[in-house]
């Protein structure tokens, strides 16, 4: 069984900052998988907001591109997601996800997901 629990969301002005986490245990849990955040608001779909490779590549939704950063501490299964500049159509529940083979921005290849955690952006 897999556990990813998120953390670090919620309520910003904007032009603000904030730093998710993601925190990934069980057994079966490999430090190989592909790690991502997505994000949905109400009434959308969910979308693909950044992933990273075990090697360390990263991949970007383009309008986070420059205001968002990914990163993994391997040794202790965690993932981050550093947001800056935040803007009101940032707003959303965010989710970690892990997948076990594909690594792109697409939720139908993650295997894995947490509950989410809110970000809100208004002023």
């Amino acid at each position: 069984q897999v556990q990813l629990v998120e953390s670090g969301g919620g309520a910003v002005q904007p032009g603000g900052s904030l730093r998710l986490s993601c925190s990934a245990s069980g057994y079966t849990f490999s430090p190989s998988w592909c790690m991502a955040w997505f994000r949905q608001a109400p009434g959308n779909e969910r979308e693909g907001v950044a992933l990273i490779a075990s090697a360390g590549n990263t991949l970007y939704r383009p309008s986070v591109q420059g205001r968002f950063t990914i990163s993994r501490d391997i040794t202790k299964n965690n993932v981050f997601l550093q947001m800056n500049n935040l803007k009101p159509e940032d707003a959303a529940m965010y989710f970690c996800a892990a997948s076990r083979r594909l690594c792109l921005l697409r939720a139908s290849d993650f295997d894995y997901w947490g509950q989410g955690t809110q970000v809100t952006v208004s002023s």
